[in-house]
């Protein structure tokens, strides 16, 4: 069993970070709950597939595996890099503003994939989530 984190990002992600970024389009400022220091663990795409494919191909049988590139990332760091791609301010707003999202994003959320890496030589080398949202493509 490969267990994926909240965010599996890349280009093409049509997940929850593409909806943080409308709802900041849609609301004129990129939010966090609270003072934004709550961890969400993600992992790019290709890093999710390279694990998948290790999995059946090496892990013994009943593993459990966890697709974790970033163990957790401030929820204001991710908000900091969408306000800087969309030109808005970024703040602290209620988790009501960031819909279904706002609850999740309050909670502090790290994960680990060291198991993961131990058991099966598994290492992400593709871009973290804020070097990916960095390149742009959550943004066209």
């Amino acid at each position: 069993m490969v267990g994926l984190p909240r965010t599996v990002h890349g280009d093409g992600d049509h997940g929850f970070i593409a909806r943080l970024v409308a709802i900041a389009r849609d609301k004129g400022v990129s939010g966090y709950v609270g003072d934004g220091s709550s961890r969400w663990p993600a992992v790019h795409v290709l890093d999710a597939a390279h694990l998948f494919r290790l999995a059946i191909e090496q892990a013994p049988a009943g593993s459990r595996l966890h697709a974790v590139g970033d163990e957790g990332v401030p929820t204001r760091d991710i908000a900091e890099v969408i306000g800087r791609h969309l030109n808005l301010p970024t703040a602290s707003v209620p988790a009501d503003d960031l819909g279904f999202l706002g609850m999740i994003l309050a909670v502090d959320q790290p994960a680990s994939g060291a198991l993961t890496r131990e058991l099966l030589g598994w290492q992400p080398v593709q871009p973290g989530l804020i070097e990916d949202l960095d390149k742009g493509h959550y943004f066209a």
